[in-house]
């Protein structure tokens, strides 16, 4: 059985709580992604997507210094790096979610993993496609 820290991807940008929602949008920017974990130090404590800065920001009228830690999300799904593919799959499919920290046993983010890693790396796809189809489906 395929672990999640054998897809998983550990080259992850990070931003701080007390950075600007205009340097997380920078951020997303410039690596062409739409999710940053936020870390304080070590420890993972929320995650903040493009969709949150639009949200719970800007439509709030808020500005761009506006900290990160206003607009994230501070209860982060995650699963720990030893889970299967199929744990980690059925985690996304419960949740609604397309990206997944990772965490070591401190709660330590170790990793990220996305939809699409699991159907470019995963080798025993089956049952973790017919899983993963429930996360873009209405619920």
């Amino acid at each position: 059985m395929e672990k999640v820290s054998d897809v998983m991807h550990t080259n992850v940008e990070t931003i701080g709580p007390e950075e600007t929602i205009e340097e997380a949008a920078q951020q997303m920017r410039n690596g062409d992604f739409g999710v940053l974990p936020v870390v304080d130090g070590d420890n993972l404590i929320g995650i903040i997507t493009d969709r949150d800065i639009v949200v719970r920001a800007v439509a709030e009228g808020k500005g761009p210094d506006t900290p990160v830690e206003e607009a994230m999300s501070d209860e982060v799904v995650s699963v720990h790096e030893d889970a299967s593919v199929e744990e980690a799959a059925q985690v996304m499919s419960d949740h609604q979610i397309r990206r997944l920290a990772v965490v070591d046993a401190e709660n330590k983010l170790v990793g990220i993993v996305s939809l699409g890693d699991f159907a470019v790396e995963s080798s025993d796809l089956g049952p973790v496609v017919e899983t993963l189809s429930d996360v873009s489906r209405p619920a």
